[in-house]
């Protein structure tokens, strides 16, 4: 079925943020259609942090438009977009999690705190749900400090399915992981989206990422997209900047 303008789950057009003197995008243009994952690669430094924290509301462009869900982000009110970011889950580069806290108190705490009402056994229900999808319901009692890097990064997934939202933002999902628990971590990312029905945005500098998760990959260098589609598609080219990124991460993976 084709995509149609009611399937757009994020639109943004000509995209322009500067940190004084340094350009970091330089007109950019995306559209997310709804259940579709979308990965934007690039070296570390390219502006992909910068652009999600856009999309969140963290940061205001300097010109262009960002509509989220339907909202044009940077028109809402601090009410409003609070409201908003609760249909919104963010998976953090390093999780995130609360080290006091164990894994149940971890996950059921966008709940309790946005839900005043939920009875407990709803909340408990919600968080044995989760924690079951990314398949860790045996380190419910346990504390972050007790987890590998992979069990942390589920739990983050976990707390960010909680409030089942329509939007997923991703972080660099496999960075500091070996490569077994990224191929782990990939798979479960494509379990939430045919799960959940989400749609994804996936910030990596990950090619196994990139290429396991992606729907449409778009490669960010100098402040633009040079180039989108699948992964075969973007990486079928003499462009330097894009054949040297593929080497780079290629001869950086087989390193570690």
């Amino acid at each position: 079925m084709k995509n149609t303008k009611h399937d757009k789950v994020v639109v943004i057009k000509d995209l322009y943020k500067s940190f004084e003197d340094n350009e970091v995008l330089k007109g950019l243009g995306l559209e997310l259609y709804k259940g579709e994952n979308i990965i934007v690669l690039g070296r570390s430094g390219s502006g992909k942090s910068v652009l999600i924290k856009i999309i969140i509301g963290l940061l205001k462009p300097d010109s262009g438009t960002v509509e989220v869900l339907a909202e044009k982000i940077h028109e809402l009110d601090k009410k409003e977009l609070i409201k908003l970011r609760l249909k919104i889950g963010f998976l953090f580069q390093h999780s995130a999690l609360y080290d006091s806290m164990t894994v149940r108190e971890n996950v059921e705490f966008p709940l309790v705190r946005n839900m005043r009402n939920m009875s407990k056994s709803k909340i408990n229900q919600a968080v044995e749900e989760v924690l079951d999808a990314v398949g860790l319901t045996d380190t419910i009692d346990q504390y972050p400090a007790e987890l590998s890097g992979g069990q942390e990064k589920r739990v983050g997934i976990a707390r960010t399915l909680i409030l089942k939202p329509e939007l997923i933002l991703y972080d660099e999902p496999t960075s500091g992981l070996d490569p077994v628990t990224c191929e782990e971590i990939n798979k479960l990312i494509m379990k939430v989206k045919e799960r959940y029905k989400t749609s994804s945005i996936i910030i990596t500098h990950d090619l196994a990422c990139a290429k396991q998760t992606g729907d449409r990959i778009l490669m960010l260098s100098e402040g633009k997209f040079l180039r989108q589609g699948n992964f075969e598609e973007v990486f079928d080219t003499d462009d330097e900047r894009v054949t040297g990124f593929y080497n780079y991460n290629f001869i950086e993976s087989n390193e570690n």
